[in-house]
């Protein structure tokens, strides 16, 4: 018996911006919701409409225990059952087709947002991430915990300054040709080298600006997809893994949490090699330097040849991060939906100013926790 397969039917984005200061978190997912009702033409009806809604939403960023709770009216959640994916929104695709794989939806929406304009520091929120006895008292977080691993890493793959101004420059280039970008400003590589300190060796330009942000999707069964799009995207491959929770019990650069994860993605997805299968690729590169070693984890690059292959044009051959990716500014915990949404436009032909010709696969990633502790992975099929 054939498996069951889940398409995406719609995709909606809000415009980062780096201060949404005079709209809600409410009113940002309502009008991604309203794209969505708009493309798919669907509703919330008891027996034909959608069943779930998977939201993703931080507490910590919300500044509220709970945080889904405000903002279920505006999904519709008073109709219906409405499960929360904390802190990485990539994980919501895959509750969602969960949910539609055993049989007790049909038809999910899933809806992410943060606004991280409102926290007075992003590193203090996440100084919250590590244990309250040894991480935080001495000031870790996810700024300086990538520095560690941006030092190791330069070090073993012989990355350079100059390898990460390169990145950083053409990111800002294909993000000038995404309307939903953050930072779309175009950079030359002199600006990004003398651009200040943030942590050793990450410079301001290597990091992705605070970013405020909104993504939905509609996500159905084989046998409804039709109903709402006439080019669905199929999921056929999606894992996720966690590495070990203490840095030092962990070596940075080996990437052993994605390099997991990506292997059983692609089993399920029936890929051998990932250079010559896969069209399209968007990983969440938060720092510069995380771009060729997530690339490394995913198969794309050798172990340990980051600076080779910058200097040998990879991203241009994989086709990485045409929307920008993350260092053109996405909200940390729903940059794998913004991944994941990119991947959808170009299979359908929809990406506009940077449509990747014929694509027919595409792979999205996310990262999250101190130095990508923890990796997702979804294969995307036209």
């Amino acid at each position: 018996m054939a498996a069951k397969k889940v398409a995406i039917c719609a995709v909606a984005q809000h415009k980062n911006e780096s201060d949404l200061w005079h709209k809600r978190f409410q009113g940002m997912l309502l009008d991604v919701l309203e794209d969505l009702q708009n493309q798919a033409e669907f509703d919330f009806n008891e027996e034909t409409g959608v069943n779930t809604i998977v939201s993703c939403s931080d507490d910590f960023f919300d500044a509220r225990t709970i945080s889904n709770n405000g903002m279920t009216d505006v999904l519709g959640a008073h109709y219906r059952a409405e499960e929360k994916m904390a802190q990485e929104g990539l994980n919501a695709i895959g509750y969602a087709m969960s949910v539609i794989l055993s049989g007790h939806g049909d038809l999910v929406l899933v809806m992410g947002h943060c606004k991280e304009s409102q926290s007075e520091s992003r590193n203090m929120i996440t100084n919250m991430g590590f244990d309250p006895f040894y991480g935080r008292a001495v000031g870790l977080d996810y700024l300086n915990a990538a520095g560690l691993q941006a030092r190791a890493y330069m070090t073993k793959a012989g990355v350079t300054d100059e390898h990460l101004a390169r990145i950083v420059v053409r990111a800002r280039q294909w993000a000038a040709r995404n309307p939903y970008a953050n930072a779309r400003e175009i950079v030359e590589g002199g600006k990004v080298m003398a651009s200040p300190m943030l942590c050793d060796p990450i410079r301001q330009l290597h990091a992705y600006p605070v970013s405020d942000g909104a993504v939905g999707m509609l996500l159905a069964s084989e046998e409804r997809a039709r109903e709402f799009t006439k080019k669905p995207v199929w999921i056929t491959g999606f894992a996720n893994c966690m590495d070990s929770y203490f840095l030092g019990d962990r070596d940075l650069t080996s990437n052993f949490a994605l390099k997991k994860a990506a292997e059983r993605a692609y089993q399920k997805a029936g890929i051998n090699d990932p250079k010559k299968a896969i069209d399209v690729v968007e990983v969440s590169d938060a720092y510069a330097y995380q771009q060729p070693l997530w690339m490394e984890g995913l198969g794309f690059s050798e172990t340990g040849q980051g600076g080779r292959f910058i200097e040998e044009g990879g991203p241009e051959k994989y086709n990485v991060n045409l929307s920008g990716g993350m260092l053109a500014g996405n909200p940390m915990i729903i940059s794998g939906l913004y991944r994941a949404a990119e991947a959808v436009l170009q299979l359908r032909g929809e990406a506009g100013d940077h449509q990747v010709p014929d694509a027919k696969r595409a792979l999205a990633h996310s990262s999250y926790g101190a130095a990508g502790q923890f990796h997702s992975v979804l294969i995307l099929e036209a």
